[in-house]
């Protein structure tokens, strides 16, 4: 694994992306290495709770645009099948997490932004830091947020989901402990004690148990939630395919405000 670091202590897995040069973005590779490890912690029968962090400043920062502004100067025609796979293995990295049979702590330090925040709102609990932020800011570069839509939606209902996704503001880690988005808030060198003592809490209870809990969440409540995650993938890659899309990548890549067309 390229961008994915994994350390056991206590029975609980730290799984830590690790592309810190670029905030934590999400491409191709990073999917594939996070889609392996929780794989490989899968069978791991020391293991019964899982940490996802990110390595320096930032959670995770979303999509890495500069390999989406590689597809925005392709043909329409010939652009669309690579959107879709695009948001298909982004779609597969939320249902790892959904599916997956540990408790997940997710240890947010640092912003954590698009579909970073869907890997977030993918875990089963969240532990922020005081310097921490959620944001779902898609709309502000042509884009949408097909997954965080979803899944904030079915975490904490459609109200928070229409201000966030709306107007992409971001909230900080007190505002986001108040309206109940993360279990706690601790100081950023405390983070991670503080999601591990989740963790152990949460993998502490018998397997089956915790197993049969996360499936009733996730996927029988939840039933809906990934036919939208799946709808909402297929929207997104539709989005990506147009003018405003493209001007939005490349305003952003080049530090520039957007002139939409």
């Amino acid at each position: 694994m390229q961008h994915v670091d994994i350390n056991i202590v206590d029975r609980v897995a730290t799984i830590m992306m690790d592309r810190p040069e670029v905030c934590n973005a999400l491409d191709s590779q990073l999917i594939a290495d996070l889609i392996l490890a929780f794989s490989d912690i899968h069978q791991e029968k020391r293991v019964s709770a899982v940490v996802l962090t990110g390595k320096g400043n930032h959670f995770c920062s979303g999509v890495d645009l500069k390999a989406f502004a590689k597809v925005t100067k392709l043909e329409p025609i010939d652009a669309q099948p690579q959107w879709f796979e695009v948001w298909r293995e982004l779609t597969e990295i939320c249902e790892t997490l959904l599916r997956f049979p540990k408790p997940i702590v997710a240890a947010i330090d640092g912003p954590a932004i698009g579909a970073g925040l869907a890997l977030a709102l993918a875990s089963d609990l969240v532990v922020m830091s005081d310097r921490a932020t959620l944001s779902a800011n898609a709309v502000e570069r042509g884009l949408i947020g097909g997954l965080t839509a979803p899944l904030l939606t079915f975490r904490f209902g459609a109200s928070i989901a229409a201000r966030m996704l709306l107007t992409g503001a971001a909230i900080d880690s007190s505002e986001a402990y108040r309206l109940g988005m993360c279990t706690q808030v601790v100081p950023s060198n405390q983070i991670w004690i503080a999601a591990s003592e989740w963790a152990k809490q949460c993998g502490g209870s018998p397997r089956e148990s915790v197993q049969a809990t996360k499936r009733m969440l996730n996927e029988a409540i939840g039933e809906t939630l990934l036919s939208n995650l799946a709808s909402g993938a297929a929207t997104g890659a539709t989005v990506c395919n147009t003018d405003s899309a493209a001007e939005g990548i490349r305003a952003f890549l080049e530090k520039r405000k957007p002139q939409w067309p």
